[in-house]
This record gives structure tokens, sequence and C-alpha cells, in this order.
């Protein structure tokens, strides 16, 4: 859909919710009846009447509702549409769920459920996944829910398979066109013969087949070894075969559709271009359709300029002359005179592949990869075999006992195919390996005899002075190597760390890491900020990187970018995050981190699942590291540091949960015995400001201290300080653990979801150092090393906290911070939010 259409429907939604009725449930009280809506709880779907085109027929749909453009995952009455606006969807007395055109007219469609209800009445809702569910009032038993009937969509945690007990057959079918839902001709299911795998149908007929499953991905589907938006699940076991996908981060709009074409894609919604981007799909080459090479073949699409289709070890073509025109229909067949059974016969290894159809093979999941070639060896009718599942290690065989249909070679990751050949074939490419392997070993000693003699220093040293010259012709390294800060003062000179350590940062190729990240695709992607995105990486060493890219359309980061690179590259702490380089190269520009795999504070502490997950133990080592990293900005580096930026999004996490503090984009350097500064550019989010520095432009260690403050009481109690607090709504976080604190009633700031597990005596020792750190006047506030000698040692008696700064919310997010109680600011000073990076 193009912009202007998505607009239209934006603004036709937003007149829809001001006119209609929105429901979270319906009962038999209660009609959805055309421009009604029923909404699921956390309104991420909808369910309602919608009309596609230009065409008058309505139907009862499913879709995004917090999206721009109309986007159908579910389809009612796709077979049967109502004509005008007198639909009506209601619960029946049988506690169906029935669609009528008119009020006590046949019903157009139903879920016809057979439930035995008893006295037990139904209600429907729909849920956050997209699922529409019957269930009953009473055991809240479900009945019926439109997951096990899907249309053309696969929404996360939806399944697709059968149910062997009940015969239930769960498969996508496309709609007849763009604008009509009508059933179409391409259909996505799972075939359960043999050993199953995932076909798409068009007109009946296989089209492109996903292949078999083989323990972490689909067969025919390479692209899954980077499971970065997907958990799977498979299941084959006597009572069903199913897939399910899972979502990896939930707040990720995705889906998987089938279009009237006949292509399967993945596609997620991008928030800033209001549209879906699509980064997979199939078919995609000539070799992806089904049977292309006909039986008995191979299908290599990367043999540069010759015929795609060829003949595995043993056979050749039936048809030579089609074959030489370029027409494989015919494929091939083993070749004449030869035997294969019992004759010294063996096995030639095609390699990377999707093995053929496994609709007719025979699995075995009890034998080793050797236990099976000896299997398929003994019965003269095997032609080929393969391991069934590599993610248990090569446990499980696959044997053919037929043609070999649909294989085909990838690029890079496949499985190996093991091709039942003649004794005669099998000496001959037994011996091809061996003169091959003894060739191979005398050109690369030869090779690299000659390079090391003749080219190995010249190509070193022409390699050196081109990245030399490719950093001293980069405006932005030489600015880098002679930074300025950023509201345009020059670095600290005065010392040895100035211009001169910045050329210790490593820089890294630009091709070095679109190879790593694969060409920065989407699957790879961890985040995105105003900076840019965040991508995760892979050296060809097998070393995990995160890759911060800056925007190149972004109206901020270049000073930033500068900045860190600056900075990060000269200090060294277990809880500061470590840069391992810099790429600019062309117009990117690119920091290179350590990669950390449980990303950031923010995702556990405020995330109602995962912030279980942090009891108060962990909840004491985190506050506790990111105290230690701090001071070792402040007072232990060689530089000091203050960040001005710290905030729960900037606290990563390593695997045993170590914080790191990152984001140095926004820090400043002092002088060895400066404690502050001043700036006419206030950088910083709302809600970690100082009031100092917000108001003034007056920054120092005790705006960390501050911010640090703040931190510590969102790590407390599990709330944003800018979340709102039922019992105070007028207060911010601050402002609410203050009032409490004058009230004598601090347990209640305590996160419930720690339980047990928390040491109440320690969380309230640690509130009021929170609050000590909050405080208004920025010289009552204790320094790092304070904080953490108070943090680290229960027996110190503490201060009582004066009158925190901000403890009114702020009318509006983004305005002035510094008017509270009724008072506004004299200082004029515009304040420069940069919030969300």
């Amino acid at each position: 859909m193009n912009t202007e259409k998505g607009l239209v429907y934006a603004l036709l939604l937003l007149f829809l919710l001001q006119v209609s009725t929105c429901l979270d449930i319906l009962d038999q009280n209660n009609t959805i009846k055309d421009g009604n809506l029923l909404l699921s709880s956390g309104k991420t779907f909808a369910l309602g009447f919608f009309s596609s085109g230009n065409s008058s027929n309505r139907y009862v749909g499913i879709w995004f509702h917090q999206i721009s453009e109309l986007t159908v995952v579910w389809v009612a009455n796709r077979e049967r549409p109502i004509r005008g606006t007198s639909g009506a969807l209601s619960i029946d007395s049988d506690g169906n769920l029935v669609l009528h055109e008119t009020n006590g007219s046949f019903p157009v469609w139903s879920t016809n459920v057979s439930s035995a209800l008893s006295n037990d009445s139904t209600t429907a809702r729909l849920t956050d996944s997209g699922n529409l569910v019957l269930v009953q009032d009473f055991s809240q038993r479900l009945i019926w829910q439109s997951f096990d009937y899907p249309t053309d969509t696969m929404l996360p945690f939806m399944k697709l398979g059968l149910n062997r007990k009940t015969g239930l057959d769960r498969f996508l079918t496309s709609w007849k066109s763009l604008e009509d839902p009508t059933p179409g001709n391409c259909s996505y299911r799972m075939d359960p013969t043999g050993y199953p795998q995932l076909f798409l149908y068009k007109d009946g007929v296989p089209y492109w087949r996903a292949g078999s499953w083989i323990g972490d991905r689909w067969s025919g589907v390479p692209e899954m070894i980077n499971p970065h938006i997907f958990n799977v699940s498979f299941v084959d076991d006597p009572d069903e075969v199913s897939i399910m996908y899972g979502a990896v981060n939930t707040s990720i709009i995705t889906r998987m559709s089938i279009n009237p074409s006949g292509s399967i894609q993945r596609s997620t919604w991008h928030d800033q271009d209001q549209r879906w981007i699509e980064y997979w799909y199939a078919p995609k080459d000539q070799c992806d359709y089904y049977g292309n090479c006909g039986p008995n073949s191979n299908c290599n699409p990367y043999i540069a300029g010759q015929f795609e289709c060829t003949c595995p070890p043993g056979f050749e073509p039936k048809s030579p002359g089609d074959w030489y025109l370029r027409d494989g229909s015919a494929g091939c067949v083993r070749r004449g005179g030869v035997s294969v059974c019992r004759s010294g016969e063996g096995f030639v290894k095609v390699a990377l592949v999707k093995v053929p159809d496994t609709s007719k093979a025979r699995a075995n999941m009890s034998l080793s990869l050797k236990e099976c070639e000896k299997e398929c060896l003994g019965d003269c009718s095997c032609t080929a075999y393969a391991s069934a599942n590599e993610g248990l290690g090569g446990l499980g065989c696959l044997t053919w006992h037929g043609d070999l249909v649909d294989t085909r070679t990838f690029a890079d990751i496949g499985q190996d195919l093991y091709v039942r050949v003649d004794a005669v074939e099998l000496a001959r490419y037994r011996k091809t390996s061996s003169l091959s392997r003894k060739a191979t070993v005398a050109i690369v000693l030869v090779s690299v005899v000659t390079a090391l003699l003749l080219a190995g220093s010249f190509s070193y040293r022409f390699m050196i002075k081109k990245r030399k010259d490719r950093r001293s012709h980069n405006p932005l390294m030489s600015d880098i190597m002679n930074p300025t800060h950023l509201d345009g003062s020059r670095s600290v000179k005065d010392r040895d760390d100035g211009p001169r350590g910045n050329r210790d940062v490593p820089l890294f190729d630009l091709s070095t890491l679109a190879s790593a990240t694969n060409n920065f695709s989407i699957l790879s992607k961890l985040g995105q900020g105003g900076f840019g995105s965040v991508y995760k990486g892979i050296m060809g060493n097998g070393t995990e990187i995160a890759v911060k890219r800056l925007s190149k359309h972004s109206g901020q980061g270049v000073q930033e970018f500068k900045n860190e690179v600056r900075l990060i590259a000269k200090l060294q702490h277990r809880n500061l995050v470590r840069l391992l380089g810099c790429c600019v190269e062309e117009d990117e520009k690119m920091l290179i981190y350590e990669y950390l795999p449980n990303k950031s504070l923010d995702a556990f502490l405020f995330d109602t699942t995962q912030r279980s997950m942090l009891d108060w133990r962990k909840r004491f080592d985190i506050a506790s590291g990111v105290a230690r990293g701090l001071l070792y900005l402040h007072q232990d580096s060689r530089l000091r540091i203050i960040h001005r930026d710290l905030k729960a999004s900037n606290v990563l996490l390593d695997d045993a949960m170590n914080p790191k503090i990152s984001d140095f984009g926004m820090a400043r350097i002092c002088g060895a015995d400066q404690i502050q500064g001043n700036t006419n550019r206030v950088v910083g989010t709302y809600g970690y400001m100082s009031p100092e520095y917000a108001m003034g432009g007056i920054f120092s260690i005790k705006s960390d201290v501050y911010s640090f403050g703040v931190l510590l009481l969102e790590i407390i109690s599990g709330k944003r300080n800018t979340a709102c607090h039922p019992e105070n709504p007028s207060y911010n976080l601050v402002g609410h653990v203050w009032e409490l604190w004058n009230e004598g009633n601090c347990e209640d700031v305590i996160d419930e979801s720690m339980g047990d597990s928390c040491a109440k005596e320690e969380a309230l020792r640690c509130i009021q150092i929170g609050l000590l750190c909050v405080q208004e006047l920025a010289e009552d506030r204790p320094n790092m090393s304070a904080v953490v000698f108070m943090l680290a040692n229960k027996d110190v008696v503490l201060a009582s906290p004066k009158r925190p700064a901000y403890v009114v919310k702020s009318r509006y997010h983004g305005g002035n911070p510094s008017a509270r109680d009724g008072t506004a600011s004299a200082n004029d000073v515009t304040i420069s939010m940069v919030e969300g990076r």
C-alpha cells in the first residue's frame, strides 16, 4: 500500500476509534456490528468489519491495530462476503460465534462447535498474539480458536501442521488477489507422508519445498541458521506434526504470509519508514522451483555461465539433446551397463545440498550416520542416504529407494547427500580425490613459498600505506585525531592522553563488518536508536561483536561518534563496555564493541516477564558494578570523565549479568583537578538529568551521581522514574520515594517480583543511598567513592537525605524539568534532550 493510502487508512482508523464502540470481550449480551471493534487487551490487534480495495463487500477480520497500514491477518467469511454494512457478529444460544448479514437471518459464517456446553455460557476475546478465542465462562476451557483456522498469515506462536488424532490440519491459503480475500490457488502446508516436510503448493502441485526439519532449521532454508527474530519449535510425535515460531523480541511486529502470486515471505514492520520490510522470501532463484531439473538431478545456480542442472555421480542426462538446449525437465538416469548391487559399489558425497524430497524416504532416528551407510549399502534398492537431524550431531538416518527429486546446491550451508555409485565410479572418485589432495598440497606449498618470497612484503607494505592514506585523507578521522568537544571547544592537550593515543584505535574494514553482519541483515539487528542501528556480527575467527552503525540520515551522532572513539578507547575497566575499534570508510561510520548477549538493563528491569529474573542479589551486584564503573571514570582513569547520560538502557549486561556502562557519546573530559564544567548545549535524557545541569548547563561528577541515584531507585523498584504512580499520580519515582520516606513506608517501594530473595534491610539502606544521590543541591550529594563505600559497608551510618530535585512530575514530556512546585526557572537555557538513543 502506498503512502497516501496508508495516511487515509490512519485517518479513517482514528475516526472509527472516536465514533465506534470498542469492546474487549464478546458475550451473549453484546454484538459487534459494522463499525464496532473488538480489541486485544494491549490494543495490539483489532477485530471488526473491513472492505478490501474498491469493493463494497464486507468481511470480518483481524488486523494489526497500532500500525498505519491496514494489514489483515485473518478473515472469517472469506468465501461469503456481506453486501453492505448490515453484518453483525454475536454468540448464539448454542455458544457459537455466528455472523449474520441481518439479525436473525441464516448465518453467513459460524464456529459450528458441538461443545456440549450444558449450562455454561461462552465468551470470545482477542489475545495480544492475534488469536480470537472462544472459551467457556465457568471452566475457561478453550472451545475454538482462530489460530486453528489460519488464512494467509502466520503469526508468532501460531502452529502450522497436522493433529494426527483429531485430523485438524492448519495451513495457509493465499488470497485470490491482493484485494480479494477469497481463497486463492496457493497454499503452504505440512506434508506428513514419509519424513514430514513443508511445501508451498500452487494449483495443487508442489511449487517450492522448505524441506524436512534437520534439528535447527528446514533443510531448504539455510537462512534459519541465524535465529535472531524467531525461536522455532518443531514437534513430530504420534499426536501431531507441527511447527511454531516464537518471537525472540516481542516488541518487533512480524509476520509470515503467502501472496497470490505464489511466494512465501517474512516481513517486519518498520516504524520509522511506516512500511513492511521483507527480509526473507521463497522461492528466490530457478533452483528453488520444485523439480526444476527433473528426477535424479542436482540444481546448482552458482555455476557461472553454465546450465544450472547437473547429474550426480554415476548418472547422466536422460535426454542429452534437451539437456544441450538447457531443458533439464527429463532429469538424469543411472549410466547403463553398471551394477550397484553387491558388486563393490559404494557412496560418493554431494556436499551443501537440500536433500531430495523426503515424502517417500524412510527414516530411522536411532541410527548414526555410519550405521545409516551400512543400512543403505545392504539394501540394493537404496539409492542415497543422509543424516536426518544435524542438530543431534548427525543422529538419524534418511534413505531413498527410488528417484531423487528436487535436490539443489547451496552456497555456504547445506547437508551432505551420499549417492550410491558402482565400483568403477567409486574408484574414479577416490582416485580423483587422492590426486586432488596431492596436487592441492603441492600447489599450496609452491604458492606459499613464492608468495612469501616475491610478493608478501610488498603486499603488506602496500596495504599498510593504503590504509594509512585512507585514514589520513578522511576528514572525520583527522578530526578524531585532533578532536573537539561537543560544544566546539578543543580537547585537553596538556597531557599525554591527547591525539597521539587515538592512533591506537583499531580500524576495521567495511567489507569485514559487512561479512560479519550478513551485509547488515535485519536478522542480525539488535536494536535501533537515534544514532542508527546496532547489529550482531561474527568475525571469521568466531568472535562475536556488536556493530553500532551511524545512520546516514541521522540528525545527531557525528559529534557523539568522534567523542566516543576518543574517550572509550582510553578506558579499561570490567564495568565499562570495551571498544574493539571503529570503521570510517566511504559514507559509513561505525563503532565495534564486545558483544554482550543480555543486552541492556532496561530490557529486564521494566519488562513484566523478564523482571523476575533479577533477584535482589543480582540487582545489588548490578548497582554496585555501575557505581564502581562511575568511580573509575571520575577518579581512577587516566582522564576524569563525566558520562552525562547514565540510564538503564546504557547499562549493558554480559552473559553472567555483570553490568557494563556504555554509550560515551555525551561524555566530557575534565582536567585532573577539575570536577565540573559548563556548556550551552544540554544533552541527556529526561528523568536522569540533575537540576543544575538541566537549568544552568553546569555539569560535574555530581551530575553523574544524581543519575546514579535515579538508576538505583529504578533498580530497587522495577519502575521508571517517569512512570505514573497511582498512589501519588503527581509525583515521579523520585518524588514518590521521597513521600514514602517521610511517611516511613519505604518498603512499598521494593519490587514485589523479587519475592523472598529481597534482603529488606539492605534494600531500605540502598533506597536511602539513592535519596542521598538525588538531593537537589550538588554539594549535598556524596561523590562516587563515598557511594561505593556505603554500598560495600553495611555498618556505616548514613546521613538523612534532604529534599530531592524534581519531586513533582513535569506537565509535559520533554518540557522544562525545572518547573516544579508551581514555580518555573528564571534561567532561559535551551534544553536539547536526546532520548531513547
